[in-house]
């Protein structure tokens, strides 16, 4: 049997991708039977966007293992939350956890790092743009990552909070985001990662010019990759 895995969601938007992305993997890796078990379990988003502006990190952590609490007690064997921003305090909620985690940025980072990349982009908010969520991981692994603009970066903060947060795709803010990704190329990236959690409801790697890196669809993969016990 594949090993039950946990949800710990934040943003609602996000969390649902990333359950959608596990069934769908599972269709493609697994065919139409031996698919695992998920639950999901939330705390009010706002609760974690409260503690996050003020960098209270271990506010939430709290948040995330008492998800995980739940989680272990319907089953789950292992979770994974689907949030960039949020990961850094996994490793504070790692903390006395009874079930282990799966991180955003390891997966993520292994892909770019199996894929060659030299040099990649960054779509993200605010915080995790100016932040250390994937910045160590991969210059730890000699890639260098490149950063859109200040104004640039605040263009996309806006989308993704007043817009993709809540589901909503605007034509043009797809638009403007394939515009700046399209800059991150002609400033010499070999791709670029899509560290927020909505990206799939407006890019993918058919709409835009680099190939992609999508944290949600990533995750998910290495969340299923490790139920079923694939290597790789």
């Amino acid at each position: 049997m594949p090993k039950h895995i946990g949800i710990v969601a934040v943003s609602p938007e996000g969390s649902a991708l990333c359950y959608r992305e596990i069934s769908r993997q599972a269709s493609r890796l697994l065919g139409d039977s031996g698919h695992p078990r998920v639950t999901l379990h939330n705390e009010p988003f706002e609760l974690y966007l409260e503690a996050a502006l003020k960098s209270d990190w271990h506010t939430v952590a709290t948040l995330l293992r008492r998800s995980a609490e739940v989680l272990a007690a319907a089953g789950a064997e292992f979770c994974i939350t689907p949030d960039n921003l949020m990961q850094n305090a996994v490793h504070l909620a790692e903390v006395g956890s009874k079930i282990p985690w799966l991180t955003m940025t390891d997966a993520v980072t292994s892909a770019v790092a199996k894929d060659g990349r030299k040099q990649v982009g960054l779509m993200a908010t605010r915080m995790v743009t100016y932040g250390s969520t994937y910045q160590t991981h991969l210059g730890l692994k000699g890639i260098h990552l490149l950063l859109p603009e200040e104004a640039e970066a605040e263009i996309i903060d806006t989308i993704i909070f007043r817009e993709l947060v809540h589901g909503v795709v605007l034509a043009e803010s797809q638009r403007i985001l394939i515009e700046l990704i399209s800059r991150l190329a002609t400033r010499g990236c070999d791709g670029v990662i899509l560290g927020y959690t909505e990206a799939a409801l407006a890019l993918s790697a058919e709409n835009t010019p680099l190939p992609v890196y999508d944290s949600t669809s990533l995750l998910a993969q290495a969340a299923l990759r490790h139920s079923a016990g694939l290597s790789g």
